[in-house]
């Protein structure tokens, strides 16, 4: 539901049609990245107030007059309603990253506030963690560095990319990268969408909707989880799906934990079939230091990393504020989330 449904169709209250005031959460370096942003955003939405909220959703002054919330990585869905419910002219939400499941809150979707999200802004960083785990897993790099640190000098036969299968499961913006950057090495890419007749991605054979994900699974030696978190999509990757891996084969998880049936997974990777798993998003964040995926000698760990990079932070400002100046207009809003998809 977007806030022209509830009538809302023109600019903010402010000055020239800016927002009143902006709330804005720790976004993507944490709350000393706030004077950063002051001026790219006051830029943009000329005579709005800023006003910093932490991680909790609390702020040390009014929330009275926010219209704007910039909505960070930490501002989790019970805080979220808590600074919602204290904003009664709150209309739209611009959430940081691309997975908005925990924005979608009941209190969100009573009030029919607009969403956007961060569409394509960590596409290559993610894209290129990606390459990057593809390559260490053909070239045995993490048994090539358990041998170092044993100081044992042992040559190990390594697999070349281009022979591989890529099955990615979700050709959005992040699948799509990934099917361009593998592209060079000559690998067989195969894919998964929710609309399979949708425009065709070079080098991607679309084996269909979520229904062929056992032929997808079936035939990948890599597979790639980059598809959003929804109702349908939860626990997708469990014991059935599983089973019916191929033998020796990698899941790579850079999208949500809760895409995968973690007690499925480390069953799978202890007995069999799969060969491993690289996994940057887990169910429960951070990651107890007593779960047993650290302790698996094939499955890579790492803590929710995959989307950093040195320039996120300025295209995810540069979203925003484009989004503030067609806020000012009355014009659509990039990247506008569907709440009955979830995405």
């Amino acid at each position: 539901m977007s806030a022209d449904s509830l009538g809302i169709t023109g600019p903010g209250h402010g000055p020239g049609g800016s927002p009143v005031a902006i709330a804005i959460s720790p976004v993507l370096t944490g709350r000393d990245a706030f004077g950063l942003m002051r001026d790219r955003i006051l830029e943009a939405s000329p005579g709005s107030k800023l006003i910093p909220v932490n991680a909790e959703g609390h702020a040390d002054e009014s929330l009275d007059e926010v219209e704007v919330l910039l909505r960070g990585w930490s501002l989790g869905g019970d805080h979220l309603d808590r600074l919602v419910g204290r904003s009664p002219k709150m209309r739209w939400i611009h959430s940081v990253s691309v997975g908005v499941e925990s924005v979608l809150t009941p209190c969100v979707l009573l009030r029919g506030l607009n969403v956007t999200n961060g569409r394509g802004v960590f596409d290559r960083p993610i894209s290129e963690y990606v390459l990057t785990m593809m390559l260490a897993i053909c070239r045995k790099l993490p048994a090539l560095l358990e041998l170092q640190h044993e100081r044992t000098w042992q040559p190990l036969e390594a697999r070349e990319l281009g022979e591989q299968t890529i099955g990615l499961i979700g050709l959005g913006g992040i699948g799509s990268e990934v099917a361009r950057l593998v592209e060079p090495f000559g690998p067989r890419v195969v894919a998964v969408r929710r609309r399979p007749e949708s425009a065709a991605v070079r080098g991607v054979e679309v084996l269909g909707g979520l229904e062929a994900l056992p032929k997808l699974l079936a035939a990948s030696d890599l597979v790639v989880l980059a598809l959003p978190l929804t109702s349908s999509t939860e626990a997708l990757i469990d014991d059935d799906a599983l089973s019916g891996a191929k033998p020796g084969s990698w899941l790579i998880n850079v999208a949500r934990g809760g895409l995968v049936d973690e007690r499925a997974l480390l069953s799978a990777l202890r007995s069999g079939p799969i060969g491993g798993a690289v996994l940057d998003t887990f169910r429960e964040e951070p990651l107890a230091d007593t779960s047993q995926f650290y302790r698996l000698a094939n499955c890579i760990v790492t803590p929710h990393t995959s989307w950093s990079s040195a320039e996120a932070f300025g295209r995810t400002l540069d979203v925003f504020c484009e989004n503030l100046r067609r806020y000012r207009g009355g014009e659509p809003l990039l990247h506008e989330v569907d709440a009955t998809l979830g995405y």
